[in-house]
């Protein structure tokens, strides 16, 4: 395990500055939400809260409000019989002014320590020992640690047992090779995180508990840069829980993530706004550790810049220089002076600290930040004309000049044809460029109807929009008049879209190409209500065919009256006997029944009556039958 153990830390070292950098940090903002949130748990519910919200607050730096009650409280809730309650307790006691327990808080804490507990158990009763400054037997809570890990060796428990162990002394090392079975047993999620499966809080505890007993035996643990990163990148991310516990948790694991001897990850954020223009040409990277605090001196370098578009580099091994002002988390550099064509780059940024033996930074290198260079465009070029169907005679052109309106009013027919070219100019890289909305837009004068086209490219990037009168005549309802045409310029990387009022143009349909419709031609208007009617009812047949059809029905029913004559039917002997006369009475019923379904009844009510009269004939139907094979 040891030989295992020194590989893996010369490995570690070796990816040392190559690991995935944290995609956020902890913004004072969160900061400031996370101290809300504690504070908000006064007046106390429990002991458990009070002591998770106090400790945040002290690791925020911030003083407990109301120290004097919370520690009444602490010191009300207090029972020295409860290896949980003395833990909290002591822990608050504390980190507050002028708290103490009672003489005896620390009484019973050394019988405490047994195989019979759990290692949560034993982490409270350890840390509470050093919290009221009773002597730890190492030795002893070494050997009961190692029992109770055979019992129950969880995630949680080798967390809690990290803590315990770092704060033992002499060898505690057969604990710290624990150390790498905790981690390999983290998930990973979408490549970016690790995490366990129980939870934030459960994540927060191992890692915490993992860097606090690599530091005590003086061994870097066997987690690796990358892992390191991956673990911060998930807990920062975690920084909304509203649970006190993993706020708490979180809040502490961090803050190890910022001062232990192994890994420091680092977070490059962009910090100026996303888009870059002519007029705003600074990039501004914020280079921080977990907490958003300064890493010291650093040598901050954009190793390139590509576009997302087509891969295009603009840029490479351009050094930022620290922003002016008190943050010295804060670098910069001007974009614009490498000249880039609008669109989406994505900036690669390395870290390398000024002082050559800080080799605890993690992510210093392959760090992305997105920017969107923006840019004005102006149309050019732009040419209305009119041609006629049969190309009879020569295209009538006007040029336009954006921004400025056709002095005089174009007239198309349905013999024509309206055309419209134009390309669109980046001026930042004084060339034509696709924009991704160019739309044409025609409104009616008269009843501000609109109707809108799309303008398309060609592989020259000359936009054309070309409006058949006669084809387009019902998507305009037929409404021959004076419409106002504009062009509409729109896309994500221009700081100028416009709305371009570009002629008034008065179009003739032919008559008769209106569309129909009972509300004047407007697709908006009321329509008229639609009645239902449901399909006629056949016609019933001749009386006579019903007659004879009822007839037929009947002839079985004869048929059998005359086969008993002929028989010679014996009714004398027929039982009066409830079982008999209640078994004919109710198929009598049953027949009723089917009868009066088919004239009015529907059949769930059928049903309903069914079920009694049926039951009911079964059970004297069944008696019946016993009563005559009795007889016999």
């Amino acid at each position: 395990m040891a030989r295992h153990s020194s590989f893996f830390f010369f490995f570690a070292l070796a990816v040392v500055g190559q690991a995935l950098t944290p995609s956020t940090f902890f913004t004072s903002n969160d900061q400031a939400r996370l101290q809300a949130h504690f504070t908000t748990a006064s007046p106390y519910k429990d002991l458990a809260t009070a002591h998770y919200s106090i400790l945040g607050l002290t690791l925020l730096g911030v003083a407990v409000p109301n120290n004097n009650e919370a520690c009444q409280f602490a010191q009300s809730k207090f029972d020295p019989g409860k290896v949980e309650t003395v833990y909290y307790a002591s822990s608050i006691s504390k980190v507050l002014k002028g708290c103490s327990l009672p003489p005896d808080a620390s009484k019973l804490l050394a019988n405490a320590v047994s195989e019979n507990s759990s290692v949560q158990e034993l982490f409270f009763v350890v840390s509470a020992m050093k919290n009221l400054g009773v002597p730890i037997d190492s030795p002893k809570i070494s050997k009961v640690l190692t029992a109770l890990l055979k019992k129950d060796d969880g995630v949680a428990s080798l967390g809690y047992a990290f803590h315990i162990a770092a704060l033992l002394s002499g060898n505690v090392d057969s604990f710290a090779d624990r150390i790498e079975d905790a981690i390999v047993q983290a998930d990973e999620v979408d490549g970016k995180y690790l995490q366990f499966e129980q939870g934030a809080g459960t994540t927060a505890l191992v890692i915490d508990g993992a860097y606090a007993l690599a530091d005590a035996v003086k061994k870097a643990p066997a987690i690796n840069a990358e892992q390191a990163s991956k673990f911060a990148n998930f807990l920062v991310n975690r920084k909304h829980t509203a649970n006190y516990r993993s706020a708490y948790l979180i809040l502490k694991a961090l803050k190890t993530f910022t001062s232990n001897s192994y890994h420091i990850p680092i977070v490059v954020t962009l910090e100026s706004n996303m888009a870059v223009s002519a007029k705003s040409p600074i990039v501004k990277v914020r280079v921080s550790n977990v907490l958003g605090q300064t890493i010291g001196k650093l040598s901050v370098v954009a190793e390139k810049a590509k576009r997302r578009d087509d891969g295009a580099v603009i840029l490479s091994k351009t050094p930022l220089k620290p922003a002016a002002g008190t943050d010295q988390t804060l670098y910069e550099f001007n974009l614009m002076a490498s000249k880039p064509g609008q669109g989406l780059y994505e900036i690669t940024v390395s870290v390398a600290p000024a002082n050559t033996e800080e080799s605890r930074l993690v992510g210093t290198s392959d760090a992305t930040v997105t920017v969107k260079v923006t840019t004005e465009v102006e149309v050019d070029g732009a040419e209305i004309l009119l041609v006629d169907r049969d190309q009879s005679s020569q295209a009538k052109g006007s040029k336009v000049n954006y921004p400025s309106k056709l002095t005089s009013v174009l007239e198309a027919d349905y013999h024509q044809k309206l055309v419209m070219k134009f390309q669109i100019k980046d001026k930042l890289a004084n060339q034509p460029m696709r924009v991704h909305q160019a739309f044409v837009k025609f409104t009616n004068q008269n009843t501000k109807q609109e109707i809108i086209y799309v303008a398309e490219p060609d592989a020259k990037s000359m936009y054309k929009f070309d409006l058949d009168v006669a084809v387009k005549a019902s998507e305009f309802s037929g409404a021959s008049g004076l419409y106002q045409m504009d062009l509409i310029i729109g896309d994500a990387v221009i700081v100028n879209p416009f709305v371009w009022h570009v002629a008034d143009v008065k179009l003739t349909f032919l008559e008769g190409s209106a569309k129909e419709s009972d509300n004047g031609g407007s697709p908006y208007a009321v329509k008229s209500e639609i009645k239902h009617q449901f399909r006629e009812p056949e016609k019933r047949p001749a009386l006579a065919i019903s007659n004879a059809f009822t007839a037929l029905v009947l002839v079985p029913l004869l048929v059998l009256f005359v086969t008993w004559i002929r028989i010679g039917i014996n009714v004398r002997n027929f039982s009066f006997s409830l079982s008999a006369v209640g078994f004919h009475l109710g198929l009598g019923c049953i027949f009723a029944l089917y009868y009066c379904f088919w004239l009015q009844l529907d059949m769930f009510t059928t049903l309903k009556y069914l079920t009694v009269i049926g039951g009911l004939t079964f059970f004297f139907g069944n008696r019946l039958l016993g009563s005559i094979a009795a007889k016999r």
